[in-house]
């Protein structure tokens, strides 16, 4: 089945063109700067040089249609007609409470992930925008909803509730919800594929390091607990984002700097993190590279990265009473062989020890641990996409057969 799976940005749009049966990618593409005065699609077909164009798209809808254009335009055998689009996953950045798994869009669907938007403003109003605007032009081919969220809704209430009065939970359901949830839920289950081992009796360590950055604790195939909370900026120090802090540092800053919530807001998502540490930037391989030509300041950012990733690992040891895996994965997870060794030293008196030459190698999808290391150590490429495809490809599948089918 083909599948075209769909990020809605605020201002772009990420897709991807996925044959689900064979696990394969067709086609990728990324539109940016939607409702600018120029906006930038780039195309790549598999085995071909990619396009881009720059045009005008007002809106979510007027991109879609041109993505429905470039993918018609190519002169290739991997799709002749839209007809030959059977399913549409998208990615939706928060389900709430309501939804644990993917599942067919409907109206009640598009109406919950509406009411998210008051705990997710920045990510569930384009991700809808693109569902409504992907029906005009798909409208019958079954959409599938595929939450980052969702694959957390395991943890536990000990793990979720923060310690404020329980009476804003049930009002407000402030909860820890976890995000990445595809890509944890992604390379787990690539891994017990790797292994042959089972989910049952396993306890693993999932690092998803990139720009946005969490680490998931998953106990018999379940996450169990997780960094990111009610949004993505609590855990660990990110691109921009600051991570967990010290809520009265807010207080402090509203009345000395004379900020405005908004204000905040912006400093904590976009001002923080590596970038605010370094005085820099926030992308890892800038950091190293003047680290190695001698800036303190980048070498503190990676160093307070690199900590504060050791922590998280340090107390979902304790949380799952130890670890049979520990797996990297993101951008810098599986391409920054420094940053795994700075955050996995120190721990062999937890019985972990990471192979140096085979980390230095850059292995995927093999144990990079010593003999004698109490986990084994893995770096494995995540596809959040796949995952989406799969789900939509099996979701719509249902939803084309007859009860006695």
């Amino acid at each position: 089945m083909k599948v075209l799976v769909i990020n809605c940005g605020s201002s772009s749009i990420k897709y991807q063109l996925i044959h689900s049966k064979e696990q394969e990618t067709l086609c990728k593409g990324l539109v940016e700067r939607i409702g600018a005065v120029t906006s930038i699609i780039k195309q790549e077909w598999k085995g071909e040089k990619a396009v881009k164009k720059s045009v005008a798209l007002d809106n979510h809808a007027a991109a879609l249609k041109m993505i429905m254009e470039l993918l018609l335009e190519a002169d290739n055998d991997h799709l002749k007609s839209l007809d030959e689009i059977e399913a549409v996953g998208h990615r939706v950045v928060h389900g709430g409470e309501t939804f644990k798994d993917s599942v067919l869009i409907d109206q009640a669907v598009e109406d919950a992930i509406q009411e998210a938007f008051d705990i997710a403003p920045l990510h569930n109003p384009p991700n809808l925008q693109g569902i409504k605007a992907a029906k005009q032009h798909l409208p019958d081919v079954p959409h599938v909803a595929v939450f980052d969220t969702a694959f957390h809704q395991s943890i536990p209430s000990k793990a979720f509730l923060y310690g404020i009065p329980n009476r804003l939970y049930r009002r407000y359901k402030i909860r820890r919800y976890g995000f990445h949830g595809t890509s944890h839920y992604y390379v787990s289950r690539r891994y017990f594929k790797l292994t042959g081992k089972p989910k049952e009796g396993s306890k693993l360590i999932t690092c998803h390091l990139g720009n946005g950055a969490s680490i998931a604790a998953i106990k018999d195939g379940e996450s169990i607990d997780t960094s990111m909370g009610f949004t993505p900026l609590e855990g660990l120090v990110m691109g921009t984002r600051s991570g967990d802090i010290d809520p009265s540092i807010l207080f402090y800053l509203i009345e000395k700097e004379e900020l405005s919530l908004a204000n905040v807001h912006a400093l904590l998502n976009k001002h923080s993190g590596l970038l605010g540490l370094s005085g820099y930037a926030a992308d890892m391989r800038d950091l190293i590279e003047e680290a190695e030509n001698g800036d303190k300041r980048c070498q503190e950012a990676i160093d307070v990265f690199c900590y504060r990733a050791k922590k998280y690992i340090g107390s979902y040891l304790a949380s799952l009473n130890g670890a049979d895996t520990i797996i990297f994965t993101g951008g810098i997870g599986e391409n920054a062989s420094l940053i795994r060794k700075k955050i996995l030293d120190d721990l062999q008196g937890l019985g972990i020890e990471l192979n140096e030459e085979k980390n230095q190698e850059g292995l995927f999808n093999e144990d990079i641990s010593t003999e004698k290391s109490s986990a084994n150590i893995y770096v494995i490429p995540t596809n959040e996409e796949l995952v989406i495809a799969i789900d939509a490809a099996k979701i719509a599948t249902a939803a084309k057969q007859t009860p006695w089918a």
